[in-house]
């Protein structure tokens, strides 16, 4: 079935008018749309200022002579200025939040031959944007006029570097979806807050592979669904959200439920099945731990990613889905490939855009904001307003951001302290018996988990301090430099770089500087006792 064919644009007061008959030897634009041999347009949504609304009128009763088929919808559109950008572009922008697009049944031409350069421009931008998901459309007077010659279309680019302002709301566009992806967190670590940035660009402009690295509980999944609400938003996927981890996935019933399979194609097939990458086709497909998929799986996906195209189990034909793929692991990838458990050319497609969400444990400075929404989104689900008094907040989130707390599930572990504690906060108000009660349920849930991190930590500080110093040394040394560098090793033996170990053990003191270099104040503080982070590193 063809598709509806809608022009959204702006009546032209001086191209369009005329009342009299005289208006037929005249070329107007809006009716040139109507009135060309090869183009049906459906439905004509045209935007008018209310003083026109006569001339609107006309132009409707004039088009219904010419395309009867053709539904004109007059929107007023009242402006104070209509040569202000922000007034312009904010009122057209309303409307199109507000209009319900159909992009499988419709296709859209944004006709920018009328209006005010301003409304042009702002219409060009909502395209542009894809608030208005369709392309712009010019049309243009016959060389001759002569009686029938109704122009011609065509479709056209612009260049808006100078518009600075809008290029500002587009700015502020930016920063929403940051902030969308983020679930309106205001999280402090710079290195996660540039990572979303980039991660936002790359969503909005590409459909190419993503690959999402990181420990399990990072957020790979939650960040991935959020991508996709973005996209879906600016009617860039029109497809459902299919998500998969593959870890799940094991034998014969993995190519299955990836790919589907034929009636009777193995033992047990009693229907056909469609597979997940053909649920996914027009939306998004995030496969979760990829690294879990066997050899096969993934020479089958990798021609499904390049090709669109696939062979279900035990069909004799190829199936066709169109879906964006974003990709999570918790494993190196690259160590993968080298020990020929992952396909390098899989790796090589997938690689295009490869983040590493960091855990938990790295952003101490998240933690407090995480908490804060947390227990506000728990406590509307729950229906209750709760909060913590001061004194219990000091104490969990000294806790919570300490090398005590190794955070091993990462937001998962975060998410079900703060549940229990909004759960059992009675009037409201969580107080410091719960907090330590629940610090004291952490400390066994990590214990169970591999040892007691602190105990571990401990350990590896008086390995550390014994590795690096000569009894005679630490002899010499101060009791309570000793204990200070052993604790300060033990946030070392646990950190991957200088940097990490310096947020951690500067990360209260580091929201009160202007400028934050936590690295050269470890870097300095090492030195005092003539150690390097090459030489701490070296001895872990």
């Amino acid at each position: 079935m063809a598709k509806k064919q809608v022009v959204i644009g702006y009546l032209g007061s001086q191209l369009d008018g005329g009342l009299g008959p005289g208006r037929w030897e005249k070329w107007r634009p809006t009716i040139s749309l109507v009135a060309q041999p090869d183009v049906v347009v459906d439905r004509l949504e045209l935007f008018h200022a209310p003083q026109h609304l006569s001339l609107a009128r006309q132009i409707s009763e004039d088009i219904a002579k010419l395309s009867p088929e053709t539904e004109v919808r007059l929107i007023s559109m009242p402006l104070e200025d209509p040569w202000d950008f922000g007034e312009v572009y904010a009122t057209l922008y309303d409307w199109a939040r507000g209009y319900r697009f159909d992009t499988a049944r419709e296709t859209y031409w944004a006709h920018i031959t009328t209006g005010t350069h301003v409304a042009q421009i702002c219409l060009f931008l909502m395209v542009e944007a894809r608030f208005i998901p369709g392309v712009l459309l010019q049309t243009s007077p016959p060389r001759k006029q002569r009686e029938g010659e109704m122009g011609s279309m065509t479709l056209i680019d612009l260049d808006l570097s100078r518009y600075d302002r809008i290029a500002q709301r587009f700015q502020a566009e930016q920063h929403d979806a940051v902030a969308f992806l983020k679930s309106g967190i205001a999280t402090r670590n710079a290195r996660f807050n540039q990572l979303i940035e980039e991660i936002e660009r790359v969503a909005v402009q590409s459909r190419a592979p993503m690959l999402l690295a990181g420990p399990t509980g990072a957020g790979k999944s939650f960040l991935a669904r959020r991508m996709y609400e973005l996209k879906q938003s600016r009617h860039q996927l029109e497809g459902p959200f299919v998500e998969v981890n593959c870890a799940t996935l094991r034998g014969d019933g993995a190519a299955s439920t990836l790919f589907g399979h034929k009636k009777g194609s193995f033992t047990g097939a009693m229907a056909d099945r469609a597979g997940l990458l053909r649920t996914a086709d027009g939306g998004l497909l995030f496969l979760d731990e990829i690294g879990e998929l066997g050899l096969d799986e993934q020479a089958m996906l990798l021609k499904a990613i390049e090709e669109k195209r696939f062979l279900p189990v035990g069909a004799d034909r190829e199936v066709a889905s169109d879906f964006q793929l974003i990709a999570g692991t918790n494993r190196d990838l690259r160590a993968e490939v080298a020990a020929g458990r992952f396909r390098d050319d899989l790796f090589a497609r997938i690689n295009l855009w490869t983040y590493s969400l960091p855990g938990l444990r790295d952003r101490p400075e998240d933690i407090e904001p995480n908490v804060d929404h947390l227990v506000q989104q728990i406590g509307r689900e729950s229906g209750r307003a709760v909060r913590f008094n001061a004194e219990a907040k000091a104490r969990y989130l000294g806790f919570a951001q300490s090398p005590r707390a190794p955070w091993s599930g990462n937001f998962r572990d975060l998410s079900a302290s703060v549940t229990r504690l909004v759960t059992l906060a009675e009037g409201g108000r969580i107080g410091l018996p719960l907090v330590e009660a629940e610090i004291q349920r952490l400390e066994w849930l990590w214990e169970r988990d591999g040892g007691m991190s602190r105990g571990i930590a401990e350990d590896a500080g008086d390995s550390l301090l014994a590795s690096l110093f000569d009894v005679d040394a630490l002899a010499a040394m101060d009791l309570f430099d000793r204990l200070q560098l052993g604790a300060v090793l033990r946030v070392c033996a646990g950190a991957t770089s200088l940097s990490e170990a310096g947020r951690q053990l500067f990360q209260a003191s580091r929201q009160a500087r202007s400028v934050v270099n936590d690295a050269d104040r470890l870097r300095k503080y090492l030195l005092k006792f003539g150690l390097s982070w090459d030489r701490v590193a070296a001895a872990r």
